[in-house]
């Protein structure tokens, strides 16, 4: 069954005051999720590539691989 016609088959059972909202609830999802996707892609940046450039300082520290004191506790 498809969402199409499972929509379809609810809304046959619905009373009319309750078709109504659920009319005004699809405009304002079809409103709403317009705008959002339009100002998704208008905010969307750009990757710039080297912006990580000397955060990372190599060669590592010889104890690199040792257990941090804060987990002391925890290895126990």
């Amino acid at each position: 069954m498809t969402v199409d016609t499972e929509i379809l088959q609810t809304l046959e059972q619905m009373p009319e005051p309750l078709k109504q909202e659920l009319l005004h609830y699809a405009k304002y999802l079809v409103e709403n999720y317009s705008k959002t996707s339009s100002q998704e892609s208008s905010l969307r940046k750009k990757r710039r590539s080297g912006i990580l450039k000397g955060t990372f300082i190599l060669p590592l520290p010889d104890d690199f691989d040792e257990p941090l004191p804060d987990f002391q506790e925890y290895m126990e």
